[in-house]
């Protein structure tokens, strides 16, 4: 039985042996069977930022642990993180061998990129008021930067500032919104308790109350609204630590007042002492600031424009405050039209007297600038009487250079005698021109005379129909007569050098109510 076994498994054996020897000959001697062939790399080794962090299968699936790995450390911080990322793959072509887990790689691979962390853009806002920029590091420190703007004229911190997306804009642009606490806290109780029948009854009551006339101590005085005077745009972006303002800078710099250009329109009464006092510049700095100004007595006129600084804040706030002041008056000065009498011509019918009232106002400020007043309600103690003024429309005639070039030689004024008979006090201007220069008439008139005058020489005397004579002296020949009308800028007659002279010249005066005037005054 025991050698029956035996005999058994050595059959066994050999049939083994005989199975895996006919498979070793179909491998290379049958025609059917395929011999081996490469098929490529089939295993690749990942680095990243040149430190090999493990072993795939394929080069996408390091694409997909790159992926993630990039992910994590981006949800890790609320701030834009740049960061080297240089992904390759060195592959290889192997019968067997080991990969690593995915797992295994992103961690090794978010080890790698935290270690080459370029930089952190911190995510902040940038704030932007007309040509300024400044970049906060969070919303609160936007609306604390706004908030301040506002408390410097808001005391009380009555109202206060939001921020909110404009939806007129495409891009994620905030602006601004300024509500008073009080509306605040309506609005919220409204949502609470104005709902249903309520609401419905609230509004009969309010469409039936009779309106009445509210009496002075009824008006709650102060501030009433307020807003922005500049464009306000705030827009998110990730910046560099290095260039994010500290908030309290960015407070100082925009609330602080700074020295800005501006016109001063100057009206009738006005001095340069009074404008230097109104606008708190001293004399000198007005006048270097001023071409048309060559000392503190140049001569200024109603509707001349001055240059002055003003002291403003980079943003500018509008404020309406609700006012009660008493004050005396002035009526609206009464002009009556005279159609016969020229511009220049004035006549006042009754003198003015100032009244006294009490007055709740409401006073429009830009920062510290009152820049507009509506009254809302008056109380007259007793009226003002306005000033009646008769005043000319016709356009008065204009006055030109009698000549053509020439140099002035004589200004108008004291001067030293010239020559034996001369006046000390000249009492028109003088130009030096060759004999024969062609004298034109200044304005047109009616000529009153022209021949030999004591002095003058020829001359010549026109009447112009403002009221004004012009004179012409020193003349070497006339070219009109006594009672002709003449035309502006029509020839009348030549230079000379007659009369009490020194040399070829034209003489020209102008009389206003039988006076002598500086004629450079009024020639266009």
């Amino acid at each position: 039985m025991r050698r029956m076994t035996h005999s058994c498994k050595k059959i066994k054996l050999v049939k083994m042996k005989i199975a895996v020897l006919a498979v070793f000959v179909s491998a290379f001697f049958l025609p059917s069977f395929v011999p081996f062939e490469k098929l490529g790399n089939n295993m690749f080794a990942v680095i990243l930022n040149n430190r090999k962090v493990g072993t795939v299968a394929s080069p996408e699936e390091a694409e997909r642990c790159a992926l993630e790995a990039r992910r994590q450390l981006a949800l890790e911080s609320d701030e834009l993180v740049l960061v080297e990322s240089d992904l390759k793959v060195e592959g290889r072509e192997v019968l067997w061998g080991r990969t690593d887990h995915s797992k295994e790689i992103i961690e090794n691979m978010v080890q790698v990129l935290k270690s080459d962390v370029k930089e952190t853009l911190h995510r902040s806002y940038v704030v932007k008021v007309n040509e300024y920029m400044v970049n906060l590091a969070s919303k609160d420190d936007v609306v604390f930067l706004l908030q301040a703007a506002l408390d410097k004229y808001d005391s009380e911190g009555r109202y206060q500032v939001e921020l909110q997306f404009d939806s007129f804009r495409e891009l994620p642009v905030l602006s601004t919104l300024i509500q008073s606490r009080e509306e605040v806290v309506e609005a919220r109780e409204a949502v609470n308790m104005e709902a249903g029948i309520h609401a419905d009854l609230t509004t009969v009551f309010e469409e039936v109350e009779p309106a009445v006339e509210k009496d002075f101590e009824d008006y709650d005085l102060g501030l009433i609204s307020m807003e922005y005077g500049d464009t306000i745009e705030v827009v998110e972006a990730y910046l560099k630590e290095e260039e994010i303002t500290d908030v309290n800078s960015a407070v100082r710099e925009v609330t602080q007042d700074e020295e800005k250009s501006d016109i001063y329109e100057v009206v009738a009464g006005d001095t340069l002492s009074e404008i230097a006092i109104k606008t708190n510049i001293p004399m000198d700095r007005l006048i270097e600031m001023n071409d048309i100004l060559e000392d503190e007595n140049s001569l200024i006129r109603a509707g001349d424009e001055l240059i002055i600084t003003v002291p403003e804040p980079k943003l500018a706030v509008i404020r309406q405050e609700e006012m009660y002041y008493e004050e005396d008056y002035e009526e609206e000065v009464i002009y009556v039209d005279n159609d016969d009498w020229y511009t220049t011509e004035r006549k006042t019918l009754q003198e003015p007297s100032a009244g006294h009232r009490k007055v709740v106002a409401v006073v429009t400020f830009e920062n510290d600038k009152e820049i507009d007043t509506e009254i809302i309600k008056e109380e007259v103690t007793y009226k003002a009487v306005p000033k009646i003024v008769e005043r000319g429309t016709k356009i008065p005639p204009t006055y030109i250079k009698p000549i053509s070039g020439g140099r002035l030689s004589s200004g108008f004024g004291s001067r030293s005698r010239p020559t034996k008979g001369a006046s000390t006090y000249h009492k028109g201007i003088d130009w030096a021109t060759p004999t024969g220069t062609a004298v034109v008439a200044s304005c047109g008139g009616t000529v009153a005379r022209a021949g030999w005058g004591s002095g003058y020489g020829y001359v010549v005397y026109i009447n112009h129909p403002d009221g004004r004579q012009t004179r012409y002296g020193h003349l070497s020949k006339i070219l009109v007569s006594a009672g002709q009308t003449v035309s502006q800028g029509q020839k009348i007659a030549l230079s000379g050098n007659t009369g009490v002279s020194t040399g070829p010249h034209i003489h020209f005066e102008i009389l206003i109510n039988g006076s002598q005037v500086n004629p450079l005054k009024y020639l266009n």
